[in-house]
């Protein structure tokens, strides 16, 4: 409140005061300044506010520590395991790249944090409302105008931290294949996709929770589960083309190796390709695409260069077991359960009136509440996150069961693979057991590779055991 508010309040209160005095006019000064703190302390002691506080700035101190472990677990010996594919200075430069991309991250974090709270606490969410409200159109507009004005806003803060972790880190460690041309026409490109797909998408989100009451959640649901089948199908064909050629498997000893095993397994696909992610990155991958017959194998192009056919084929079968053992099916299911219990949770708090008030809002609507729904979900989606990534690295051992079990190398070549794909990206090899809790997907690789061989050891006793049972008989 500044003074020419202090002073109209207090003009309005004379008039209900038949004598007009300094001391009338200092009491009703005191009453009014006492009135505006007092709704001021209400709004920073609001418990929905606090408790956003305290999840951005706890999530920022576990970050801190898991961190701060992560370097402390770095070890300058050279594992034993990789002493055949390590050259000790290329060691010493994955250790470097882990100090150098956690202490980059953990600057952004901060930068993010700080301007984070600031927003908050400044009343930025209200200053953004009231501009894209200012414009006049309907509720649903409005809402798309809000969230593509924080989406903004949001990507002008974290593109230098892009641009610095492309063409400075990525580049100084001989990752970094992408031009300034194609990082700009990523850009475009991400950004014309966001429009066209997300913006039709919160559109439905908005429209069924402002029409259809107290089912939205289900319908919201539903329409969400819906479109992310649909993609599915249409990222392999449409959308990743526009930023990457697909180019079919020439013939030779590694398409007939992997159309062979392809058949072993009863495993349909379409067709086998290589991506030119050499055009961005010198990281090695692959990964299959699409369901049923339209699975297509993609392989990196330099994935192809640098290992072997069969180190191939055992990576291969690796995410074959992925399929055969209805990992993505049980993961896909489990994804849209936990979409569902986001919306409805959503839906219980939408309207509360604390939160808008904690975020200091003047209006409460449907598309500011999705926002601040995101702050209060956060634990849960973090806790949620660590028992699927609990559950993703059993799976992962189980997909390493899988493809020793189908090869006739007793593992060798996945492990074989397995190292390369390490070394040549810099893998941390001893990262921190509570990082590995919290944040990965799959098992840290000499956890793997000792399963890997432990299982080898197993099959082969129990093939000769069969062996000898049958000399017998």
């Amino acid at each position: 409140m500044d003074a020419g508010e202090i002073s109209n309040r207090r003009n309005r209160k004379r008039k209900n005061v038949q004598a007009v005095d300094p001391v009338v006019d200092s009491v009703v000064d005191i009453t009014l300044v006492y009135q505006h703190l007092h709704r001021k302390k209400r709004k920073f002691m609001n418990a929905y506010l606090i408790f956003v506080l305290a999840v951005l700035v706890g999530g920022y101190l576990l970050d801190l520590v898991v961190s701060f472990l992560e370097l402390r677990s770095l070890q300058p010996e050279l594992p034993t395991e990789f002493r055949d594919v390590y050259e000790k200075e290329k060691y010493r430069k994955s250790q470097e790249y882990t100090k150098v991309t956690t202490g980059f991250s953990l600057i952004q974090e901060t930068v993010t944090l700080l301007l984070t709270l600031i927003f908050i606490l400044a009343g930025g969410f209200n200053a953004v409302d009231l501009l894209a409200r200012s414009v006049g159109w309907g509720s649903i507009s409005t809402g798309l105008l809000f969230t593509g004005i924080l989406v903004l806003l949001s990507f002008v803060l974290g593109l230098p931290f892009s641009i610095y972790s492309t063409f400075v880190i990525e580049e100084r460690f001989c990752f970094n294949k992408t031009t300034a041309k194609t990082f700009i026409l990523d850009l475009l490109k991400g950004v014309v996709l966001a429009v066209l797909i997300g913006g039709p998408l919160l559109a439905a989100v908005l429209w069924f929770f402002e029409i259809t009451g107290s089912m939205a959640w289900l319908y919201c649901w539903l329409a969400v589960t819906l479109f992310t089948f649909v993609l599915q199908f249409l990222a392999p064909v449409v959308i990743m083309p526009l930023f990457n050629k697909f180019t079919p498997l020439e013939d030779g000893e590694l398409k007939e190796g992997i159309t062979k095993y392809a058949a072993q397994q009863d495993f349909a696909i379409q067709g086998i390709y290589t991506m030119d992610g050499s055009k961005r990155s010198t990281r090695l991958n692959a990964f299959f695409t699409g369901f049923g017959r339209f699975r297509r194998i993609v392989f990196f192009d330099t994935l192809v260069e640098k290992l072997q056919p069969k180190e191939i084929i055992a990576v291969l079968a690796h995410e074959m077991g992925h399929f055969k053992k209805k990992h993505i099916l049980k993961m896909m299911a489990a994804s849209v359960v936990q979409t569902g219990l986001m919306f409805f949770i959503l839906s219980l708090f939408l309207g509360n009136e604390q939160l808008f008030a904690a975020f200091a809002m003047e209006h409460i609507s449907v598309y500011a509440g999705l926002i601040f729904f995101g702050f209060l979900y956060a634990p849960v989606s973090m806790l949620l996150g660590i028992f699927f990534h609990i559950y993703s690295r059993k799976n992962e051992y189980e997909a390493d069961a899988w493809a020793v079990q189908t090869t006739d190398d007793q593992g060798e070549g996945l492990i074989n693979g397995l190292k390369k794909l390490s070394v040549h990206n810099l893998s941390n090899l001893t990262p921190h057991s509570l990082n590995v809790f919290i944040h990965y997907s799959h098992p840290p690789v000499l956890q793997r590779i000792e399963a890997i061989r432990q299982l080898a050891e197993e099959l082969a006793e129990e093939k000769e055991s069969v062996q000898q049972i049958k000399q017998i008989t």
